[in-house]
C-alpha cells in the first residue's frame, strides 16, 4: 500500500483520533503492510505481544482455542485495531487472530508508538486522557453488570 493509502487507513482509527496529519505520517512511514491469505494466521493467543494490527482490507477473526475447537469471539474489518493495548504495554495475546477473508494489515510497533508520543507530549496527555475514559466507561458497565447478577 501507498504511504497516502495507509495515512488514511489510520486517519479512522478512533485510538488516533486527534492524531495530526504528521503525526499519522510518521506513524504511517514506521509501519509495515503484511497481506494475509484467507484462513492465515495472524498471530496466537498467549505470545508475547510487541504491536497492534490496523485492517486495511478484509476481515480479521480474533479467536480462542479451546483443544481442537476454535472459538470465534468477534470479526473486524477495515480500520479496526488489533491488539492496541500492545501499543503501550507489555503483555500477551489474549486471543489469536486469523485471516477471514485475503486481508491487507497495518503492523504498528511499540518502540515507533512510543517514539511520537515522546515527542509530541500534548498527544500523549489527550490520548492518557480519552483512554482513562474508555476504561472509566468500561468498569461503569462491569458495575451494572455485576449488580444486576447478585440481584
Amino acid at each position: 500500500m501507498a504511504l497516502d493509502d495507509d495515512i488514511r487507513v489510520l486517519s479512522g482509527v478512533e485510538l488516533f483520533k486527534g492524531f495530526t496529519h504528521e503525526q499519522l505520517r510518521l506513524m504511517a512511514f514506521g509501519a509495515e503492510t503484511l497481506s494475509l491469505g484467507a484462513g492465515r494466521k495472524l498471530y496466537s493467543e498467549g505470545v508475547p505481544a510487541d504491536c497492534a494490527f490496523v485492517v486495511a482490507s478484509g476481515e480479521v477473526a480474533l479467536y480462542r482455542q479451546n483443544g481442537d475447537k476454535r472459538e470465534i469471539l468477534s470479526v473486524h474489518g477495515p480500520g479496526a485495531i488489533l491488539g492496541e493495548l500492545a501499543l503501550i504495554a507489555e503483555n500477551e495475546r489474549l486471543t489469536g487472530a486469523i485471516a477471514q477473508t485475503d486481508v491487507k494489515v497495518i503492523r504498528l510497533s511499540r518502540s515507533m508508538f512510543r517514539r511520537i508520543l515522546e515527542e509530541f507530549p500534548e498527544t500523549a496527555v489527550d490520548l492518557h486522557r480519552r483512554i482513562a475514559a474508555r476504561l472509566e466507561a468500561m468498569l461503569a458497565r462491569i458495575t451494572a453488570v455485576a449488580s444486576r447478577l447478585t440481584e
